[in-house]
């Protein structure tokens, strides 16, 4: 532990520092922050953007009293770090420990939970408008990403918050775009502080007021003003929607960022209407490894700082793996292929892709409304688009799966990548939800392959319908069956027995397994003398299959990962009451609660999902029959 950074307990210490003492303060939690990650894992590049920046907000804003938001939240460790959370830091992410991402129940200094994108302004204009209904006088403060910027939600926000005149708002735009980089200097510094000053601010309502007498002569000036910043700055836009723009300026020079946000804090407390500051920061900031590959340094689990991450040594293939290399040679086979991704080409396998079909390559950025009409459009004109999307960010798009694809019945086939449990990214990334959001949505079909090998088959056979299609799969590698290079189709609606009963029980027991857990499924079998229905298909669900196996069992147990509420076990409920067949039934699944972060493994076990709790459950259900 640094000297400095270890009187820092709460930003009231921070605030006790010295002005000069701040740039060593930043090196020092810049130093600190590389050796936590390096312990835990997880994001790296965007906290190191945001240590000036952070140290800034924290040195002039009274927080908490001052609202601040992080939009998407992993930029947020330096905020952790600062805000009493320090000797914490060694449990990030980890089961009990303290999130990736802000958490309301973690932190007063957490005034808004957020994970997805694109959400700050719009908490930010109801903590804005909150505080004065209550006739409190503080500033609520949003920072947001450049690439948040992309979703549309985030301009609705500043459609709706342009028109408060007096609304204590700040919106910060924290672009770590290089193609900007020119912009930023001594002149642009002292242009931002210059149109932040009390001076600016001043002169220019006084000169509103006297140009008021000659309406010609006040549009000129006002035209005039917009071109000079123009030629500087691009904030045009944004004063459009009614915010007075400053910037950009430099987000790792702390003589320039905390002058600047104390006289937009100002200016916003004054009355002068919402602010926004846009701040220049580069991923990686410091550390060389992650500034030479930002993505890289995204989100590695544990490394050696000195060394840097050290190539894996896994030879099992990844589903996401899985889905590029299939994405890859369907689209050499059919030319019609297209391959959408919201801003998540790494994480969802598509370089390969880009790389061998970039005039077939569509990254949209955060905004999964756009991608998912998008493709709706695309298949209109013959198309076959493939949207590569994690299942918890499908939700954003739900809205426009229903109504502009399904309803028109049209052939977009959705890669539902990280399905389930996520791990250490908690609740707000887990997959829990596609399959009852999906199921009830008529000309819907989705499909849940158990292993690597059958998602490769799976995929082809969604890309071979002329419906909607859904393929969901988890993150992370299987069990390491082979894949092979076919494009082969399966039966539609149509599962497997794994594993036949051979009558050795007096109570018969069929477990239904959709997905994944067909192999732990196969595991706990011995010991129950257990029929195994490798289901695939969630829809069509195979009926039959069911039917049969409640007919021929004592006991039907089904097993997901993802809610009960709703999942694949209700719909085998559904269709044994359709067919009027009673039989005890055990359904399998992610609890009623939202599953916090963890190892995976830990987390499955904790949900009663590995073999271990799915024998228990079984043995405790026999025993309730039995008796």
């Amino acid at each position: 532990m640094t000297d400095l950074l270890k009187t820092i307990n709460s930003p009231q210490d921070l605030r006790l520092l010295s002005r000069e003492q701040l740039p060593g303060l930043a090196e020092e939690l810049r130093a600190f922050l590389v050796d936590s990650v390096a312990q835990t894992g997880g994001h790296l590049s965007s906290n190191l953007g945001t240590v000036e920046l952070t140290v800034a907000l924290h040195y002039v804003l009274q927080t908490p009293y001052d609202r601040l938001i992080w939009d998407v939240g992993h930029q947020s460790y330096p905020h952790k770090i600062l805000t009493g959370r320090r000797d914490r830091m060694n449990t990030l992410r980890q089961y009990g420990g303290i999130s990736g991402f802000p958490r309301r129940d973690e932190s007063e200094y957490d005034t808004f939970g957020t994970a997805h994108s694109s959400t700050s302004i719009s908490a930010a204009i109801g903590m804005a408008l909150g505080a004065k209904a209550q006739g409190e006088k503080r500033v609520a403060v949003a920072v947001i990403g450049d690439g948040a910027m992309t979703a549309g939600m985030a301009f609705e926000a500043l459609n709706n918050g342009g028109i408060h005149k007096d609304l204590p708002l700040v919106v910060i735009l924290n672009d770590n775009d290089m193609s900007i980089s020119p912009a930023v200097g001594a002149l642009n510094r002292y242009l931002a502080r210059l149109m932040s000053g009390r001076f600016y601010a001043t002169t220019k309502k006084g000169l509103d007021s006297v140009l008021s007498i000659a309406p010609p002569l006040r549009e000129f000036a006002k035209r005039l003003e917009e071109h000079a910043k123009g030629m500087v700055v691009p904030g045009t836009i944004f004063e459009e929607f009614g915010f007075n723009y400053i910037g950009p300026i430099d987000g790792h020079d702390l003589d320039s960022l905390v002058p600047t946000l104390e006289n937009v804090r100002r200016l916003a407390l004054n009355g002068e209407g919402p602010q926004f500051l846009h701040v220049v920061t580069k991923k990686g900031q410091g550390y060389k490894l992650a500034e030479a590959d930002p993505i890289l340094y995204h989100g590695p689990g544990k490394f050696n700082p000195a060394e840097g991450i050290a190539p894996s040594a896994s030879t099992k293939k990844t589903f996401t793996q899985v889905f590029g290399d299939w994405l890859c040679d369907m689209a050499t086979a059919d030319k019609r292929l297209v391959g959408i991704t919201p801003a998540m080409r790494e994480g969802s396998g598509m370089v390969e892709f880009e790389s061998r079909f970039p005039e077939r390559y569509f990254d949209v950025g955060i905004a999964e409304q756009h991608a998912v009409t998008f493709a709706g459009g695309l298949a209109c004109e013959g198309m076959k688009p493939v949207v590569a999307i994690y299942s918890t960010f499908l939700q954003r798009g739900y809205d426009q799966l229903i109504h502009d694809v399904a309803l028109q019945d049209l052939p977009v086939v959705f890669a539902l990548d990280r399905s389930g449990l996520v791990g250490a990214d908690g609740a707000t990334h887990a997959g829990a939800y596609d399959i009852p959001y999906l199921r009830c949505i008529p000309n819907m079909m989705l499909m849940a392959p158990a292993d690597e090998a059958e998602c490769r088959d799976l995929l082809t056979t969604a890309f071979k319908q002329d419906h909607p299609t859904a393929v969901r799969y988890p993150r992370g590698a299987g069990v390491g069956v082979p894949v092979g290079t076919e494009l082969k189709e399966l039966p539609l609606g149509k599962g497997e027995i794994r594993r036949q009963s051979q009558g050795l029980k007096q109570q018969k027991v069929a477990i239904l397994a959709f997905g994944t857990l067909l192999y732990p499924a196969l595991d706990v079998a011995e010991a129950f003398d257990a029929t195994v229905a490798n289901m695939r298909f969630i829809k069509p669900l195979d009926t039959d299959l069911v039917c049969q196996l409640a007919q021929d069992h004592d006991l039907i147990v089904t097993l997901e990962e993802g809610a009960i509420a709703g999942g694949a076990g209700s719909a085998c409920l559904e269709a044994l009451a359709a067919a009027g067949i009673q039989v005890p039934t055990l359904q399998l699944g992610l609890p009623d609660r939202f599953v916090d972060h963890g190892d995976h493994a830990l987390l499955m076990r904790e949900c009663g999902l590995d073999a271990t709790g799915i024998a228990k459950a079984i043995a405790t259900k026999l025993e309730r029959l039995a008796n």
